[in-house]
């Protein structure tokens, strides 16, 4: 860079505009004398500083005081009331805005969190409350005004009568101030849902009609608004009576806001007033204010513009077919305000219009949209395509955000009334869908299912045959809008859509879904940086696959996730696999869990990344439950050695933490028992035991027979022991057989090296079975080991071990030894006694 003399010159005076900027901060700080007199003895207690700071200090001490008013009620309530609130109190006189602000919100907030009892604080806070509510700043007077009316909802009516309605008839005086009439008008709406109809007649409305004809049109216009709430307090006989009358003279009046204010109230009250009351008195007044609205103020029309569905649908009853086309065509007009001329031109006046008039004719038009189902029902929905949909086609393609965006919100409401005729507003759901304003999008999203679904139902050209007739450009549109949002940074929008996108299986065919949106989840979940935006997108792929009924499609998709997610070189792409396999179990079967996607989930225990294998120790737990025995034996082998590996091998300690964590939880659980499967088992095992108990009875009846010839020469005599000695002999066989049975079943090759797992495991206490399904025995991972617990009404199936068959074995040797004893005894003493 070259420096020549001028642009040195010309830093230099950047550098002293610099320090320029920096002096008020350097004159800011605080100096020695000014950090000594903040400065307070730590040694105080709460209350002994906060009066302190409050009699000596400076303001921001004495409103940070203030400011934790609270707190120091919920600690110590009857100190602070005998000594911090009255010299509040006295500070507040002379306060400034600043203080006076935090005052009015911590007495709020004492209220609200009820330190005290309602009548103590009547008697300490009320006082203060209304000697500051004509405070010359009207800000302060509002926060004072809030607080007031806040607290008179939960005061006794006798404290409101004698506190505040007595004093509020000298208060609302043509003699008091403007700002004392203003909030005697906003207290007399508070004050007449507090008391009965008589007391209001007699006390209230009288001042409410005073207010109503002040000379200040603040005044009328405040009062006007606060009618509402009178009516509401008064009943149906005192509004027609008092209120109506009143509100027809400020209809009337000479002030645009007062009219406005009138008009407002007319439109939230039309339930309170009979038929003839709407026809006689609010119709005509209603037309009037229709006519002058547009050589009013704009702002008028804003109001007109948002109350007009409410009022169209509040008086629908007593309207003439005339009225009726009269009201629906100055609702076209205003949902065309702004807006190019019928023909075809724009008009001079509107050239010249400012940006402010812009802006109130396009909230005009964004009111028109609110209000666009209220017309709907205005019109009726059968007469739709004639009367109403030119205005929502031009709402649609507004070229104001805001419009838009209301449309977008109201559609799922206009779809729903138009109900068989949804058919006729499926361009515009096209159009939505690919505005470029991704605010737009986002709005129409939110019930984009429930839309599409009136769309391929309810509409009458739609078929089951074919989906996609009511909606032929519904794919481009979809995938356009998925395209934008994945572009944007808006990445709460584009997780929003994916998640809605689920939704597709029940609006378009298999093979479009597979070729237009499945792919393009997985790409998704491979190159999208923002993690909620993976999940929605897995969770959405999980959705597809579940409906697609396609075998080869299916295993396609079931490779890709395997390889690409399961086995990808990034631990993020791992991470994410297993994310997908937790939506798997959550929406798929057991079983087919079990077959895809069970053992590539084990194999991630072997994984280089720690993380990786930290989250799959917290899925084990989910994917132990999806096994069932004793058809996934062999998957529990796999699952009980991968946990020993990782409990032998793991030196990441926060993982084996973890893995310690998830044994003990294991081993809590239950495996479900598949019953039929148990049976059929059952069954073979006892097939295989009859076939060798038949075998073993004919090898012995041969042996018999040889032995018989040699037992001729003997006569032994005993009568009824042979037939019961031979059938002892078949059922202990029997048993035998049955016990060998169970304990023959070899051991998985794989498990031939657990034994080399180094004693370190057992120091981490792992010493009971790893499936859980053991009680205190030491590690063994031969299936006849575990004892598994049924679930539902399957009943308990047991395993015994072999070192049960075992000791079923020797026992059954020792009696067959006995009883040939005894029997040899038997013989030689038969012959003995022969023989003599």
């Amino acid at each position: 860079m070259e420096f020549s003399q001028s642009n040195l010159f010309g830093y230099i005076e950047d550098l002293q505009e610099l320090t320029i900027i920096e002096r008020p901060v350097r004159r800011s700080l605080k100096t020695p004398e000014e950090i000594e007199r903040l400065t307070v003895d730590e040694e105080l207690s709460d209350i002994e500083r906060a009066v302190y700071l409050l009699s000596s200090g400076q303001d921001i001490q004495g409103t940070s005081v203030v400011a934790n008013l609270p707190v120091l009620m919920r600690q110590n309530p009857a100190e602070t009331l005998r000594r911090v609130l009255p010299k509040i109190r006295e500070v507040l006189h002379v306060a400034g805005v600043e203080m006076q602000l935090t005052a009015a919100v911590s007495f709020l907030t004492v209220l609200q969190e009820e330190s005290v009892s309602i009548h103590t604080y009547s008697h300490s806070f009320l006082h203060i409350i209304l000697q500051n509510l004509e405070h010359r700043d009207a800000g302060v007077s509002n926060a004072w005004l809030e607080t007031l009316l806040a607290v008179i909802e939960a005061l006794p009516k006798e404290t409101i009568r004698h506190e505040i309605l007595n004093p509020l008839v000298s208060k609302a005086q043509l003699s008091q101030t403007l700002q004392s009439r203003l909030v005697s008008c906003k207290i007399m709406g508070k004050l007449a849902n507090k008391f009965e109809a008589h007391i209001i007649k007699r006390e209230i409305l009288p001042l409410v009609k005073s207010l109503c004809q002040d000379v200040e049109y603040e005044v009328r216009t405040c009062m006007c608004r606060q009618l509402e709430h009178i009516a509401q307090g008064t009943g149906t006989e005192l509004t027609k009576t008092v209120v109506l009358p009143e509100l027809v003279e400020l209809a009337r009046d000479e002030g645009s806001s007062v009219r406005l204010a009138a008009f407002e109230t007319l439109v939230n009250l039309l339930d309170m007033f009979d038929a003839d009351d709407r026809s006689q008195t609010v119709l005509p007044l209603v037309k009037s204010f229709c006519e002058k609205s547009f050589k009013a103020d704009e702002s008028i029309l804003v109001s007109l513009s948002f109350h007009l569905g409410k009022l169209c649908n509040g008086l629908y009853g007593i309207f003439t077919p005339e009225q009726h086309l009269r009201f629906l065509e100055f609702y076209k007009k205003l949902s065309t305000l702004g807006l190019q001329q019928e023909n075809g031109h724009n008009d001079n006046q509107l050239q010249l219009q400012t940006l402010e008039q812009e802006k109130k004719y396009t909230s005009v038009r964004k009111n028109c949209a609110y209000n666009f189902p209220a017309m709907i029902v205005f019109v009726d929905p059968k007469n739709f395509h004639l009367e109403l949909y030119s205005i929502f086609f031009c709402l649609c393609h507004d070229p104001e955000i805001p419009v838009r965006y209301t449309m977008a919100i109201s559609f799922y409401e206009v779809a729903k009334l138009l109900n068989s005729g949804v058919y006729t507003i499926h361009k515009e759901l096209v159009t939505l869908l690919q505005d470029e304003s991704l605010e737009v999008l986002d709005a129409l999203v939110g019930h984009l299912p429930e839309i599409l679904e009136l769309m391929t139902n309810g509409g009458e050209n739609s078929g089951s045959e074919n989906k996609l007739l009511s909606i032929p450009d519904l794919i481009p549109a979809l995938t356009t809008a998925e395209q934008r949002a994945a572009t944007s940074l808006k990445w709460r929008t584009h997780e929003k859509l994916l998640q809605k996108y689920a939704c597709l299986p029940h609006i378009i065919s298999s093979d479009q879904i597979y070729y237009r949106f499945l792919h393009r989840m997985l790409t998704i979940i491979l190159t999208n940086n923002v993690l909620p935006v993976q999940k929605a997108a897995a969770r959405t792929l999980c959705v597809y696959l579940r409906y697609n009924r396609k075998q080869e499609q299916r295993h396609e998709v079931i490779q890709k996730l395997i390889e690409q997610l399961g086995q990808g070189k990034s631990y993020w792409n791992r991470l994410r696999f297993l994310d997908t396999c937790e939506f798997i179990m959550e929406l798929f079967s057991k079983s087919f869990f079990c077959k895809y996607f069970f053992l590539p989930v084990l194999e991630l225990t072997h994984d280089p990344v720690a993380n990786v294998r930290m989250k799959l120790c917290y899925l084990l737990p989910k994917v132990k439950s999806t096994l069932k025995i004793p058809t996934d034996k062999h998957l529990l082998q796999q699952l009980e050695l991968c946990i020993r590996k990782l409990l032998c091998q793991e030196k990441d300690k926060d993982v084996l933490t973890i893995v310690k964590r998830t044994v003990l939880e294991l081993d809590r659980m239950e495996i479900s028992v598949d019953a039929e499967q148990l049976e059929k088992e059952k069954q073979q095992n006892e097939g295989r035991s009859t076939n060798i108990n038949d075998k073993m009875f004919e090898k012995k009846r041969r042996d018999s027979k040889t032995s018989s010839v040699l037992a001729k020469s003997v006569t032994l005599s005993v009568p009824g022991s042979s037939s019961g000695t031979s059938a002892g002999k078949e059922d202990k066989k029997s048993k035998l057989v049955r016990s060998q049975s169970f304990s023959t079943q070899a051991l998985h090759p794989k498990y031939n090296n657990i034994d080399k797992c180094p004693n370190k495991s057992s120091a981490t206490g792992y010493t009971s079975s790893v499936s859980g399904m053991g009680k205190s025995c030491m590690l063994s991972f031969s299936d006849d080991s575990f004892r598994t617990h049924a679930t539902g009404n399957s009943g308990n199936a047991a395993f015994p071990s072999s070192s049960c068959s075992r000791n079923l074995f020797n026992s059954g040797d020792q009696k067959n030894s006995g009883n040939k004893e005894s029997q040899s005894r038997k013989m030689s003493i038969k012959n003995r006694k022969s023989n003599s």
